[in-house]
């Protein structure tokens, strides 16, 4: 009887370990997106400069894309669970400043070291749980949930924060991050166990340096490239970057143990995976921001109303991240792969029907197709990452997957925002940068009004067109070039942990 509870205990221990990770990671995850519907209030409450307001909704992202290489390595050399502990604490701090933030400035401050924070929380995350499951069927099951909590988080943040917004001030989307950062802290360091790689020397400081900086400098220089055309200082900057990253690319070359192994990258899956990551969270973050700004300033609903909308897209996306490991385990990674690409291109092109009066049926439908896709992809790229390397360097593999979700969704918003808002100028009333500007202008006319929100839809649609392009592209790239791929054959899915 004794043994069998000792067995029963043990079986149980992983699982519940796991649902004490999901909290961090659904928070590290929601924090990208909780602000798309937030952000009118904001501006309302802290009256930001437009570049401010670029800056509060961006900065997370690009903290959490620049450091997450460089604190999965740090994991895998000092410790998972300690870094855990210690980002969950930063987290909740920067989360409580992030709330009460009297200006925007410290507002912007205190995202980025939320940003900072969750970077040293996704790549420990998924290493330690990789110890919590040694088999690897299991460990592929537990990836999914995971991937499925990371997923749901990018969909829910929106529905969350309107459902906030709909009864309390804008502070409240951050403190809802401070109950489960104080559940996690009590109950890590009993169901989870110190992870230490063995033997993975120190940190080098220049790759530390150049793989950080030149995410961020390249990330920066892209953003105002694309929002204010061709000027010097961003394209100093994106050279400067673009450098500081090959320097850092060429290095790990002559390193004994690199913070990232680019040899990865000759499996062709493996690279797909990754592009995947990146891909679709631009399309998503991108396409999810213009749909909440389409159905709050065009079509006039609330946010709680526009929140509810969001539901069926991120139920399908959520359950399609959890299936993923079964599915793949029957059809292999490229077949999963096509679909995902593909289902992501035909539920972009279902915004095209949505007009300045209407469309909330083909947003739904759109979110609901598309979210088949978006499932898919998040569930892949965490399994194929972890699957790709032994387990000593899950941390920095984990780090590649969760970097390439962090840059696209940065990237999402900078970059195809930025297209959305320069179309807006070149076809609206070209009375103030932003549809919301334009319409809180004093004695608007009805027609200008009108012809503001039909410029802003055009801008939405434009981008939805060019997404699913992409899309189409890369699901037909998975089609040709991973043909005959050994680890693309079905009951390949499971994660292996070799070298």
């Amino acid at each position: 009887m004794t043994r069998q509870h000792a067995h029963t205990a043990s079986g149980l221990r992983p699982w519940l370990g796991l649902a004490v990770i999901l909290g961090p990671v659904l928070l590290v995850s929601m924090d990208g997106s909780i602000l798309f519907l937030a952000m009118p209030q904001i501006s309302r409450a802290l009256s930001p400069t437009a570049d401010q307001a670029l800056w509060i909704l961006d900065v997370y992202g690009f903290a959490v894309g620049s450091l997450l290489v460089v604190f999965g390595s740090i994991g895998d050399r000092y410790g998972r669970l300690r870094l855990l502990m210690i980002g969950a604490t930063v987290f909740g701090l920067g989360s409580a400043g992030a709330a009460f933030a009297p200006n925007p400035e410290l507002l912007i401050v205190c995202r980025a070291l939320t940003g900072v924070a969750g970077a040293t929380l996704l790549p420990s995350a998924l290493a330690v749980l990789s110890e919590l499951f040694p088999d690897a069927r299991r460990r592929a099951r537990a990836i999914g949930v995971f991937a499925a909590a990371f997923a749901a988080g990018f969909a829910i943040g929106p529905i969350v924060g309107g459902a906030l917004l709909g009864r309390f001030w804008w502070g409240s989307v951050f403190l809802i991050s401070l109950p489960v950062i104080a559940v996690f802290l009590l109950f890590a360091p009993v169901l989870l166990r110190e992870v230490r790689a063995t033997g993975t020397g120190r940190v080098d400081p220049l790759s530390v340096a150049a793989s950080a900086g030149g995410l961020l400098l390249t990330i920066y220089g892209v953003k105002h490239l694309a929002a204010d055309g061709m000027s010097a200082l961003p394209i100093a900057t994106m050279v400067l970057g673009v450098t500081m990253l090959t320097f850092f690319a060429l290095r790990q070359r002559h390193l004994e143990i690199p913070l990232i192994d680019f040899s990865l990258f000759r499996d062709r899956v493996f690279t797909i995976a990754i592009i995947t990551g990146l891909l679709p969270l631009a399309a998503w973050s991108a396409t999810a921001y213009l749909t909440a700004i389409h159905l709050q300033s065009v079509l006039n609903l609330s946010v709680l109303h526009a929140a509810l909308l969001a539901l069926p897209g991120a139920a399908v996306l959520t359950v399609a991240c959890v299936v993923t490991p079964t599915v793949v385990d029957r059809i292999g990674k490229r077949a999963a792969l096509i679909i995902c690409h593909f289902s992501i291109a035909a539920g972009l092109l279902l915004l095209l029907p949505t007009t300045a009066t209407g469309g909330i049926g083909w947003y739904v439908a759109s979110t609901a197709i598309a979210g088949v896709g978006y499932g898919i992809s998040f569930s892949v790229v965490a399994d194929t990452a972890v699957g790709a390397v032994p387990a000593e360097r899950v941390g920095s593999a984990g780090a590649i997957a969760e970097t390439s979700n962090e840059i696209g969704n940065a990237l999402g918003i900078a970059v195809l925002g930025s297209l959305a808002a320069l179309l807006f100028r070149l076809q609206g009333p070209d009375l103030a940068p932003t549809l919301d500007e334009t319409l809180q202008l004093p004695s608007l006319a009805p027609a200008t009004a009108q012809n503001a929100k039909t410029a802003f839809v055009t801008g939405l649609h434009v981008v939805a067109v060019v997404t699913s392009l992409l899309h189409a592209a890369l699901g037909t790239v998975a089609l040709h070039w991973l043909t005959g791929s050994a680890s693309d054959e079905p009951g390949s899915g499971a994660t292996r942990t070799g070298p």
